[in-house]
């Protein structure tokens, strides 16, 4: 007995639209788009968040030996004391846990993406426009704190 097989023929409707999850993944910012100092504090972003998926101490010591080995960073334990700061006080004013990607993935998070938009708006030197960013990303009752600790990393 012969069993019917089937070939299915294409339809050049569905060949001719792009394949959502890689319009998606396109459309994520990538590292490569930020300067040198918001790559170091996303690294330590990440580490501090492995941190505390995991509660290892070897994710905050890679953080600190990535910083001591970061090009440019004069005070490498104050870097990694003020991103862990700006991490504490935005896990405390969210209803769920930050998303954070591996140390070596060239993607961002959606909140990975948010806090580099804090951190270039921070640098960038326009308080008025950090406010309105911080209140979209954090909430309220914890602007002020996230405000002050996105502004002191700025400034390492």
């Amino acid at each position: 007995m012969m069993e019917a097989t089937s070939n299915p023929v294409p339809d050049p409707a569905c060949q001719s639209r792009p394949c959502p999850l890689q319009a998606a993944l396109a459309a994520r910012p990538s590292i490569e788009n930020y300067d040198p100092f918001c790559r170091v504090a996303l690294s330590l972003f990440r580490f501090i968040g492995a941190a505390y998926a995991t509660g290892a101490s070897d994710c905050w010591e890679a953080a600190y030996r990535f910083a001591d080995e970061a090009p440019g960073i004069a005070d490498s334990p104050l870097l990694v004391a003020r991103a862990a700061a700006l991490v504490r006080i935005l896990r405390s004013g969210r209803p769920c846990e930050l998303c954070f990607m591996p140390p070596s993935c060239r993607r961002l998070s959606k909140d990975e993406a948010e806090l580099m938009r804090l951190l270039a708006v921070a640098r960038s030197e326009q308080p008025g426009e950090l406010g309105s960013v911080v209140c979209q990303f954090v909430g309220s009752g914890n602007e002020d704190a996230a405000t002050r600790a996105v502004n002191a990393l700025a400034c390492c």
